[in-house]
């Protein structure tokens, strides 16, 4: 009896055995003849599957833990609306705004009681911003739903997030560069700024701060540099910026890390631009770093920084201004998905007294 035939026997004789109380757990055959006189073979081996194959566990997927916290990628934080303030401007059915400006002008002259000389007038200017207007669709169905369900996300919410993100990441986009062929401009490249200053002369890799992930300049150089931006909004604005205005100082994250630098007083530029600027605020955003794989909106000349005085003369240097921030237009049901259409809108950074921002490249 080969172990095919003793298998078929024990299991036809097994109900009989079951039916008297006998179970043996395990057993699946009787012992075949060969193996009876055989002594050499070790009786605790394996006999060879007859139907199955080799295996010692169980599917991964009932060892695989899914964790419940969903983790979102992080960007870059949007900052032109920190750094500028932002506004409103008319709807999604305007394309053009016009900002009003008057000048006024005159001229005296000697007094006489029967001259009429002199005269006082005002020019006025009407600059134009055009508005672009900017979409994205959310689309999904019923089964990736389902299936997304069943890893615990919630695939519509984050859609709706995802499509939000991108609007306000648009949104930035356009308050520091504007849009390309349109009277559209951002804080970094209005055609009406002044041109940008050059740091001054450092005793160790001259121009810049920072040289190899290593603060190479003094606090004093950097504090110089900063001082630099103040003379320019000064001779800009004649004098209509003080010390004791309200000042914007924004720079990259990985430049204003050099404001720590101490001096031999052991106080650093933090501390004395806080003192001379009483009202100064700090901000960083990536687009004022130099350009990279890892910042693809940086800066082509270096890094740069800005001094910004939030008011002239009391009226408002400038804002990121939008006309819409995010329509969304009705959900469409198809067949077995939905769609549904988000648009933004946006004028770039109004820049409405551009002798109230500084700019310095290559710190």
């Amino acid at each position: 009896m080969n172990f095919q035939e003793a298998m078929a026997a024990w299991q036809a004789d097994q109900p009989l055995f079951e039916a008297r109380g006998v179970s043996i757990p395990g057993v699946n055959s009787y012992i075949p003849d060969g193996w009876k006189s055989n002594w050499l073979l070790a009786m605790d081996a394996q006999p060879q599957l007859a139907g199955t194959s080799a295996n010692s566990g169980v599917p991964m997927m009932f060892t695989t833990l899914v964790d419940p916290s969903v983790f979102q990628v992080l960007f870059a934080p949007l900052e032109a609306a920190n750094i500028l303030g932002e506004e409103r401007k008319g709807t999604w059915l305007d394309q053009t705004a016009m900002f009003p400006t008057v000048e006024h002008t005159g001229e005296t002259s000697s007094y006489g009681d029967f001259n009429e000389n002199g005269r006082a007038n005002v020019n006025t200017n009407w600059p134009q911003r055009q508005s672009y207007l900017f979409q994205i669709m959310k689309e999904y169905g019923d089964l990736e739903l389902e299936r997304a369900g069943l890893g615990r996300i919630n695939w519509v919410s984050e859609i709706d997030q995802g499509a939000a993100d991108i609007l306000a990441r648009t949104q930035n986009f356009s308050y520091f560069f504007g849009v390309q062929g349109l009277q559209n401009y951002g804080l970094l490249n209005d055609p009406n700024l002044s041109a940008a200053l050059t740091p001054g002369t450092k005793a160790v890799h001259t121009p810049v701060w920072i040289f190899g992930g290593v603060v190479t300049a003094t606090a004093n150089e950097i504090y110089t540099d900063v001082q630099s931006l103040f003379i320019q909004l000064v001779n800009q604005s004649a004098g209509l910026v003080k010390p004791t205005d309200k000042l914007v100082l924004a720079m990259s994250p990985a430049s204003s890390v050099a404001l720590t630098t101490t001096n031999q007083y052991n106080v650093n530029v933090y501390d004395l631009l806080k003192k001379n600027f009483p009202n100064i605020r700090f901000e960083t955003a990536m687009q004022y770093g130099v350009i990279s794989a890892s910042n693809p909106e940086g800066s082509a000349g270096g890094n740069m920084m800005q001094m910004i005085a939030e008011t002239v003369g009391g009226q408002k240097t400038g804002y990121c201004a939008f006309n819409e921030k995010m329509k969304s237009s009705p959900i469409i049901r198809a067949v077995s998905s939905y769609k549904q259409k988000v648009t933004g809108g946006t004028w770039g950074a109004i820049n409405r007294q551009p002798l109230g921002i500084a700019t310095m490249l290559g710190i």
